[in-house]
């Protein structure tokens, strides 16, 4: 991973699609979650301001690393360059996959 690389994730987080970009993006000690770090948003000197993007940049504001489960991550690309980070409805043509990953008490199939 060089220092300029910029990924895109798109991860599924309370029914909506979310789309982020970060400098570093690794598999973590927690078993069954990617780690990202340094998150990258545009920048604030430009005129036109994306309310997504801004609610965004709000509920990661002191964030310095995020744990997302595997099984919520719908992709993740190394980009040229940083995107607009958003937030979108899911379509008909998202589904997450496999759901879920652990069921408590889901027992051993013996009835």
């Amino acid at each position: 991973m060089s220092a300029k690389s910029v990924y895109k994730l798109v991860f599924f987080n309370q029914g909506k699609v979310y789309e982020i970009f970060a400098r570093k993006v690794y598999q973590g000690d927690l078993y069954g979650f990617v780690v990202v770090e340094d998150l990258v948003f545009g920048e604030r000197a430009s005129v036109v301001v994306d309310p997504s993007e801004e609610r965004l940049k709000t509920e990661f504001e002191s964030v310095r690393r995020v744990h997302i489960p595997m099984h919520a991550i719908i992709r993740i690309d190394e980009v040229a360059k940083q995107g607009i980070a958003k937030i979108s409805e899911a379509g008909a043509n998202v589904a997450m996959f496999p759901s879920p990953l652990y069921t408590p008490g889901g027992g051993s199939g013996k009835r």
